[in-house]
Parts: structure tokens; C-alpha cells; sequence
């Protein structure tokens, strides 16, 4: 079956890019993941195969060893089939800010249209192969959420630190979390009961686990600055599978204000400061690439590596960020993010006092077509995360899943509080089973 689906996924790479590599690493031992297939974002280290994060910076970087969640997945019985594409280091929410060398994934639903970023590869993927694979991926301010929505499959996030980032390529070390992504709840619940828990080489994991939950009737939080700004598909499809949950369920429109409104520009200055100092170690001496060092200068060699070989985004993001953290900026901006980030989580914290889970639609818009992404500007760019951000400057659990069965695919988002991923699991079943 494994050459089947490698050769699967080979000619489906040749038209919609979702593979960075494809290439089978087996499995450890035998377990609970037997039979499964599992993708790898290319931020995520695969030992002895090329780790790249969609940058041509990594161009031949070959990790030493599994990342944690990696090994555990193997250890229980799953293959690896490949690395999947990404927006460089994770920087983008289309999945078309690749590195200069790579190719963009096309949206399975509709190869004109965007997969959604930065973890497109891996929804890609995960729509086309079914219920025989899960994915690995990442996400920092939306990107397991976005391409979720936008390609019709389950994106899975946990509480922050609860699966270990140990082998995960830094974007932003204080928002980044290992996800994943399928066609079906159960596998999702399948493959995050092995991969979570304390991991002693990861300094941000956290030794809580996961509250339990016993099934009652839950109590919803329909978010209403959310409503505003929708396309009218999404508004028309996220509208019917609120009603159905009406009909079950006690549904009430919150406020999250303060979110809506300080959520961007908190979640950028946090996210640019931190990606500015990761990617800092990437300088042509360690990883990845190299250049002639003769007759340079440090500045001139290390200019030469990385004028070269990050693209514009990568750049952009730098800047903003070394502004950001410099000195005479850094208490004006990161260290008041920083604040701001604690009233956010308190916001929350103040509605999941009442509710259970928070709902709202994952993106405002269905999958936009290449041509209209190339048309709009960073800032446009960056607004497009407006709905995710939230959860995920929070730390929250929250999971995108589909509520559209036919035509291009719209997102539900549901979200719960730190620790509760077993009532977060239990709602998405429920609206699974609703459609």
C-alpha cells in the first residue's frame, strides 16, 4: 500500500505542489498509528531527510534527528511520506510566499485558488489522500486554521506547550505549536493523544494534561465582531451550521472587542520581533547553504548569504521585527504587545467563566484565486488573519473544521479554553456529525 500512495502522491505533486520531498521514512515500532500516513511540514525535522522551512537558505540541511512529535508518531506505527510545502518559515497566509526555488501549492477544490498558508502543502494533501493520512503542521497566527478552512479539512491547534516544539524550526517561539490536520475527528484525537505530553528537551512544554470531559450540553459563544466583513458563501454556510446548532444547543452572541481590535498589530510585533532573532543563526556558516568566503568580510559573507537567499517576505518581516526590539523602540512596542497579549488571554478568559466553546467563521472569505492575492498589499496580506490571531496570541486550543460539503469549502473555527482539548474534541464531533 505505501508504494501505492508514494506513487499517489508523486503525480499529484506534479500539478498541485504540496510536496517539498516525498520520500518514506518507516515506522519504529508498532502501535496505535498502524497503517497511517503521515505528512511532515517542512518546518519540522525529519532525521537524515531535507529540511528546508520553503527557504532556499536551508537548501540541503538534513537534520541528525526526529523531531519529538516525529518519533512518537513513529514509535507508534505510522510512515512518513514526505515534507510538505510551506511559506517560508511560516510567513504568510496563502501559502504563495514560498522560497525563490519552490513551487506554490494549488487548492485541490480548485488548482486556481490558493491552499491557504502557511501549512497549504500539508491541507492539501490531507483533502486529496483521505482518511488513510493525517498531517503534521504548524501554526503561529492561523496557519493550520487558514489552509484548513480553505481546503475543506480538520485543522487541529492545542493549548500552548502542551506538544513539544522540540525539532520544530523557530518562527516565533512564544506562539508556535504543533498541530495537525485530517478528514475525520477521530483521527485527529487519534494522533494528538500520541504526540502530546511533557518533553524535557522543549523548555517551553508544559507537564499539565489535558482536562477530562464528561459529555453534557454545552453552552456556545457565537463571537459577533466575527459577522463583520464575510463573503456572502461564507456567510450564507457558516450561517446554516449555526442554526443547526441552535437547534441543539443554547448558542449566544459574545464580545471579544478588545481582541478584534488590538489582536493584528499585537500578534506582528510580537511575531516579526521574535522571527527577526531566529533567524539570525541563518547566516551561510551553520545550515543549510554556503557561499566562497575569500576576501569577505563577516558582513559582507553573511550580506551576500542572506540578500541571496530569503525572499521578499522573509525580508520584510526582519525589518519590522529588528525595529521593533531595537533600543529606544522596544518599550514602545514589544514590551507593550507583550501587555497587551495579557489582556487578550483575559478577555477570554472572562467569556469561557460562562461558555464552553466560542465559535466563528475560520476566514471571512472562501479560497481567493492567485491573481487576486497578487493584487493586494502586505498589510491586506496581514489582515487576512484576522479571525485566527486571537486564539492564537491566547494560546487556546481551537480547531477549524468544514461546514460546507459541496462547492469551494468554508470553516467553522470553535475554540476552548487552556486544558480542554477533550470538550474541544467532543463539539467538533458533534458538528461533524451534523453535516
Amino acid at each position: 500500500m505505501i508504494r501505492n500512495v508514494i506513487n499517489e502522491c508523486k503525480q499529484l505533486n506534479k500539478e498541485y505542489n504540496y510536496f517539498n520531498i516525498i520520500q518514506e521514512v518507516k515506522p519504529l515500532k508498532k502501535g496505535e498509528l498502524d497503517g497511517l500516513l503521515i505528512s511532515v511540514k517542512d518546518l519540522i525535522c525529519v532525521k537524515d531527510v531535507e529540511t528546508t522551512a520553503s527557504s532556499d537558505i536551508l537548501r540541503g540541511y538534513k537534520p541528525v534527528f526526529d523531531a519529538t512529535v516525529v518519533k512518537k508518531v513513529r514509535e507508534q506505527g505510522a510512515t512518513i511520506i514526505g515534507k510538505t510545502v510551506c511559506d517560508t518559515f511560516g510567513f504568510g497566509s496563502f501559502n504563495t510566499n514560498v522560497g525563490n526555488s519552490f513551487k506554490i501549492p494549488k487548492n485541490p477544490v480548485d488548482p486556481s485558488r490558493v491552499t491557504g498558508g502557511s501549512s497549504g502543502g500539508g491541507a492539501g494533501v490531507t483533502k486529496s489522500l483521505g482518511e488513510k493520512h493525517a498531517a503534521l503542521v504548524t501554526s503561529t497566527g492561523g496557519s493550520i486554521e487558514c489552509p484548513a478552512s480553505f481546503c475543506g479539512v480538520i485543522g487541529f491547534c492545542p493549548t500552548y506547550g502542551l506538544i513539544s516544539r522540540n525539532g520544530l524550526i523557530d518562527y516565533a517561539n512564544s506562539l508556535d505549536k504543533i498541530g495537525i490536520m485530517s478528514t475525520k475527528v477521530n483521527i485527529v484525537k487519534k494522533v494528538f493523544d500520541v504526540i502530546k505530553g511533557h518533553d524535557s528537551k522543549d523548555n517551553t512544554s508544559i507537564k499539565q494534561k489535558p482536562k477530562l470531559f464528561k459529555e453534557k450540553k454545552l453552552k456556545i459563544g457565537l463571537i459577533k465582531e466575527s459577522l463583520k466583513g464575510m463573503d456572502d458563501q461564507v456567510k450564507k454556510q457558516f450561517n446554516n451550521a449555526v442554526e443547526k446548532l441552535k437547534s441543539k444547543y443554547d448558542v449566544e452572541e459574545v464580545s471579544l472587542d478588545f481582541t478584534f481590535r488590538y489582536g493584528i498589530p499585537t500578534y506582528y510585533i510580537l511575531a516579526t520581533s521574535e522571527a527577526s532573532t531566529n533567524l539570525a543563526k541563518l547566516s551561510g556558516m551553520r545550515y543549510g547553504v554556503e557561499e566562497t568566503v575569500e576576501e569577505k568580510s563577516f558582513n559582507e559573507y553573511f550580506t551576500q548569504v542572506r540578500s541571496k537567499n530569503f525572499n521578499e517576505e522573509t525580508k520584510r518581516r526582519i525589518m519590522l521585527g529588528t525595529f521593533a526590539r531595537m533600543s529606544g523602540y522596544r518599550d514602545a512596542y514589544y514590551l507593550k504587545a507583550t501587555k497587551v497579549r495579557t489582556l487578550i488571554i483575559k478577555e477570554y478568559k472572562k467569556l469561557f467563566k460562562k461558555y464552553d466553546v466560542l465559535i466563528s467563521p475560520t476566514m471571512p472569505v472562501i479560497a481567493p484565486k492567485f491573481e487576486e492575492v497578487k493584487k493586494m498589499t502586505p498589510l491586506q496580506n496581514y489582515m487576512m488573519d484576522i479571525l485566527t490571531v486571537g486564539p492564537n496570541i491566547a494560546g487556546i486550543p481551537h480547531a477549524s473544521i468544514p461546514v460546507q460539503k459541496e462547492g469551494l469549502p468554508v470553516g467553522l473555527m470553535a475554540m476552548c479554553d487552556h486544558l480542554e482539548e477533550n470538550k474541544l474534541f467532543y463539539f467538533l464531533k458533534l458538528v461533524e456529525e451534523s453535516q
